[in-house]
Parts: C-alpha cells; structure tokens; sequence
C-alpha cells in the first residue's frame, strides 16, 4: 500500500496540485483489501488521481466513499477510473448528493464494470432528474454482476420507479433492492408488482415510506407480490444450494482425481522402484552367474586337464603292469632257473667233494670215479645248456649277453650278480610305479573334491534362482495390493455415484411434488371454472327474472349488474393469477427438469469417467502383468539355470 500512496502522491504533483492529508493518512492506515475515505471531502484534483490509480488496482476489493461531498466532476473523473476495474466488489457513495452527471456516470460504470455486486446509493438525489435516472436504470438492465442495490432517500417518482420496473425484467442478477422513502407512489408500485414475474432473482424488495397504500397494495395484488418474492427467494436458495452441491460435488471429484492421480503415481513410482530394484538384483545375480560360471568354467578345465592326465596316467600304468606282468614272468623264469643252478651247483660241489672223497678213499674203484666223471660231465653240460637257453631268453629282455657252452662257472655267477641288479632294478621299478598308483590316487580325490565344489556351486546357484523367485513373488504380492487399493477407491467412486442417484432420486421426487401441486392448482381451475359457469346461470336467471320484473327492479338490477361486473373482475383477476402461477409453476417445472437433466448428464459423464478409469486401470493390470511374465520368461536366470 505504500506504492499506492507514493504514486497517489505523485499524480497530484503531476496535476500541479497537493495531495491532502487526510487521504494520505487514511492511506498509510490502509487496512488489507479496504479504502475507507468517508466523511472526507475530496478535491476535484484527488477524485482525478485516484481515478487513474483505481483503473490497474488489485488489491482493493472495497471503496468507501460516503459522505465525501463529491463534485460533479470529481464524481466522473473517479467512476470512469472504476470502470477498468475488476476486482472492487464493495462501492458505498453515500450522502454525497449526487445529481443527474453522478447519475449518468453510474450508468456508465454500470454497463461497463464486471466486478461490483454491492452498490451503495442512500441519500443521493439520483431520481430528481428523470432522464439522467432512466440512463442509470439502463446501465442497471445491461449490468451481469451486481447483486445488492441500495437506493433508498434518492427521490424516486413513480417515472422512476417505471424505469426500474423495465430495467428489473432485464436483469438477471440483482437479488436485493432497498426503495424506501423515496415517492414511488401508488402507480410505482403497481409498476414494480407487474414486473416481478419476468424476473426470477430479485427475492427482496423494500417499498416502506414511498407513499404507497398497503390496502391499495393489497388489493392490486400484494399477495401475489409476496409470493413471487417467496418463489424467487426460494429459486435463489435452491440455486445456491445446486452451486453448494456443485461445489461439494466437483470438488469430491477433483479430489477423487487427484487421489487416483496420485495412486497412480505412486503406483508407477513403486513400479520403477521395483523395476530398478529387479535390474540391479538381476545385474548382481548376472554378476554372480557370471562368477560362478567363470569359476565352473575353470573348474571343468582342471577337471578336463585332470580326466586326461588320468587317461594318460592310467594308460601308462596299463602300460607299466603289463611290462611288470611280463617282467615278473621272466623273473619267475630266471628265479626258476637261477634255483635250478644253485641244486646243480649243489649236486656239482656234492660231486666234487665225493671226487675228493674218492680220491681220498681207496676203497672206490675206477669204474665208479669213471661214471661219477661221466655224470659231472652230463650234468654240466645240461646246466650249460640250460643257461644258454636260459640267456638267450633272458637276452632278448634284458638285453645279456649270450652264454656260450665255453662259459665258466664264473660266468654264471656273473649273470646271476646281474639278475640280481635287475631283480632290484624291477624292484625299483615297481616302488615308482606304486608311487605313480598313490599320485593316480591323489588325483581321484582332487577330482572328487572338485566334483563336490561344483555340487556347491550348483546348490548356490539353485539358491539365488529361488531367492529371485522370492523377490518375484513378493513383488507380484505388492501388485496384487496397490491392485486391492485401487479397486477400494473405485467402490468408493461407485459409493459416492450411488449418493449422486440418491440425490437425483430426491430432485425427481421433489419434482413429482411439484407436479402434483400443478395438478392441485389445475383442479381448482376447474372448481373456479364450474363455479363461473354455475354463476352465469345464476346470472342467466337473474336477467330472466329481471327481464320479467323490469319496471318494479330496476334498481335492483343495476346494483346487480354492479356486483355482476364487480364479480367478473375478481374473476378475471383471478384467472389472471391462476395463469401467472400456472406459468411460474410450468417454468419451475422446466427449471427443475433441466437440472434433473444435467444432473443426469453429470452422472453419465461420472460413470463415463469411472467406466475409463476402471478400463484404464484394468488395462495397466494387465500391461503389467504381461511385463512381469515376459520378464520372467525372459529373465537371464532362467537362461542360465541348469537344466533339471
């Protein structure tokens, strides 16, 4: 507000003029949203600046300017600067005796301005200049926006009270209506009751002081007169009771909206929550397949370089045994022969010592030592050749040399020193290849252990495929909740629809109890019918009989004829007001049964909506549900698990 008050300050210097004090204290005590300048007189100077200040203002929604004694000019120079605006609501001008300019410019400010409802007038004199008032009554028939009209001490006549009679049947917004003390008179009123039915906002009227008779009133129809404020009152308190429910009603679907808007967008925010969530359990559990099949691949490359170095071994060993089977044979053979030798060298060292014997013993004879020598002979010369034999297998073997039958006993001993080296050698041979038997041992337990750690690994494998089928199941268990929710809001919908139809339900039976009252009011047409035809055959026979006694009752039959005519004015006044209701109940009816059918409309276009919504919501079920199987179809897991 202190920019107000500086450009306030600065329009008046502009003008080559001070600013006064007094609005310029009223200024700096500015309450919020209210410019209360009465019982100050403002220049025309001030009425200029603020004119032009009031054009862009939009803080201000109420102007007090009561009693301020404003000019002619002043008066126009701030109304044209209030046609511009659009957020003043409130205007009071007050005792400022405004005249046929004032009025004129109101009319003005009346056609153009789209913001000001509550117009404060009292105790002007507006309705002195008659042509200057019909402008203003003008501008009041073109006004969409004021609600609140006060017009009372303005010097009203019953002319002016006309103008406002036709600019009432004009308007459609003006609701209260203050006319006391002015001199509306008895034809003004008459005016203002006639135009009550071609107006269907204005629910209160004051007409106190205006010279007006109340029996004169109430015989030219103030019953009618209330009841037609009554309806309008009524029509305005239903009206702001269908703006309540309106209200209510749009905003429980705005909120139903907004509700579902966030649903949903926590919905699909948990949903990439859960996606990112899969994506980096299925980058880890990729990660770790990965490992584990990197270590498997591993594993069955030392397990593949095991089996062939076990196939290699194996066969070396069959290899082995077979030359060891082949070795123990020939050294079976040699331990056979070398026996055979020893029992011949036994026999020849038996034979020699019993040559000595004999040499030593006289008692032999030579034809014993003769056969004894003979037997020496025969004996070596078989040993002899069963060494031979015995070296030439042995030759082809171990590779010995060949005993001749010039070998001597040397010799022999010789060989048998190298069969024993062999022997040994074989013995050697053996105890490496039993060392081979024990690494070929080792070597199955390092497969076996190898076996058991790709048994592990198959097990932690079967593990995390089983930990992410939990993750799954959890997941769609989450689903099936935010699922559960959104079918709760949707009964809730269908709840409040259900309250809709209720409602609708009640309009409908109020309007079957308005068409029941219309048909009431056509009965008691047809009573006030039966009642006039029963009255013109009273009339009827009353002429006849006064027909008959024409020279006695001639009196009598004027005064008659009086009441007859008296009579038949009640009766077209009647009727009168019979069609007036019958019209004011037909257009209530049409009233109602448009807002019957845009009640109608809304609740289709509710259940239009709700009927999308569900389809969108079972499609985005459906859409994600299909997004879970294939990605569980498709998912690197299920790729990458062994096969059962």
């Amino acid at each position: 507000m202190e920019e107000f008050r500086r450009s306030y300050s600065r329009l008046c210097k502009e003008s080559g003029s001070e600013p006064q004090e007094a609005v310029l204290q009223q200024l700096h005590q500015l309450p919020r949203g209210r410019l209360d300048l009465a019982t100050q007189s403002l220049t025309v100077d001030t009425c200029r600046a603020l004119g032009k200040l009031l054009q862009n203002q939009t803080l201000l929604t109420e102007l007090v300017l009561s009693d301020c004694m404003l000019s002619e000019e002043g008066t126009t120079l701030l109304l044209q600067g209030l046609c511009a605006n659009t957020v003043i609501r409130f205007l009071d001008l007050k005792g400022n005796n405004l005249r046929a300019a004032g009025a004129e410019a109101l009319g003005k400010l009346l056609r153009q301005n789209q913001s000001i409802q509550s117009l404060t007038l009292e105790w002007n004199n507006l309705g002195t200049w008659e042509d200057a008032f019909a402008t203003f009554c003008g501008g009041l028939a073109a006004n969409s926006t004021l609600q609140q009209l006060d017009l009372r001490n303005n010097q009203i006549s019953h002319k002016g009270a006309e103008e406002l009679a036709l600019a009432l049947k004009g308007n459609a917004t003006l609701q209260q209506l203050d006319l006391r003390w002015n001199n509306v008179g008895l034809l003004g009123g008459r005016a203002l009751v006639n135009c009550l039915p071609s107006n269907r906002t204005l629910w209160r009227l004051d007409l106190a002081g205006n010279n007006v008779p109340s029996d004169v009133l109430r015989a030219q129809g103030m019953k009618p007169f209330d009841r037609a404020m009554e309806h309008n009152q009524d029509r305005h308190t239903a009206f702001q009771e269908t703006q309540t429910r309106t209200h209510l009603l749009s905003k429980e679907v705005q909120y139903l909206q907004e509700e579902k808007s966030k649903q949903f967008l926590d919905l699909m925010e948990t949903i990439d929550k859960q996606r990112e969530e899969m994506a980096r359990s299925s980058q880890a559990s990729a990660a770790r397949v990965g490992q584990l099949q990197e270590a498997l691949k591993e594993r069955h490359s030392i397990i593949n370089a095991l089996k062939a170095k076990l196939q290699m071994t194996e066969a070396a060993l069959a290899l082995s045994e077979q030359k060891s089977q082949d070795l123990g044979e020939l050294l079976a053979t040699a331990e056979q022969e070398r026996l055979c030798l020893s029992q011949r060298e036994e026999k020849e060292r038996r034979l020699e010592q019993q040559v000595g014997h004999v040499q030593e013993g006289p008692s032999l004879t030579k034809q014993e030592l003769f056969l004894t020598r003979q037997e020496l002979t025969n004996t070596s010369a078989e040993l002899k050749i069963r060494v031979v034999q015995a070296e030439g297998r042995h030759r082809q073997s171990l590779h010995l040399p060949t005993l001749t039958s010039d070998s001597t006993p040397g010799q022999v001993e010789h060989m048998t020193r190298h069969l024993e080296e062999s022997e040994r050698a074989m013995q050697e041979r053996l105890q490496r290849l039993e060392a081979l038997r024990l690494s070929l041992e080792e070597l199955s337990r390092v497969k076996a252990a190898a076996l058991s750690e790709r048994g592990q690994a198959e097990e932690e494998l079967i593990k995390a495929r089983n930990q992410a089928r939990l993750e799954e199941q959890q997941h769609l268990a989450h689903l099936e909740e935010k699922l559960r929710l959104l079918a709760q809001a949707r009964d809730e919908a269908q709840g409040t629809c259900i309250q809709q139809k209720q409602t609708v339900a009640e309009a409908q039976a109020r309007a079957s109890q308005l068409s029941l009252q219309v048909e009431g009011q056509r009965r008691r047409i047809e009573e006030l019918q039966q009642e006039l035809s029963n009255k013109d055959q009273e009339k009827v026979a009353e002429v006849t009989r006064v027909r008959v006694e024409l020279q006695e009752q001639m009196g009598r039959l004027r005064a008659e004829l009086t009441a007859q005519e008296t009579l038949r004015e009640k009766v077209a006044a009647l009727e009168r007001q019979l069609k007036v209701i019958a019209s004011d109940h037909r257009e209530a009816l049409l009233d109602k049964e448009s807002e019957n059918a845009s009640l109608r409309e809304k609740l289709r276009l509710k259940e239009a909506e709700i009927a999308r919504i569900r389809d969108e919501e079972a499609q985005r079920a459906s859409f994600l549900q299909n997004a879970v199987l294939a990605y569980v179809q498709g998912s690197p897991l299920r790729s990458l698990s062994p096969p059962k």
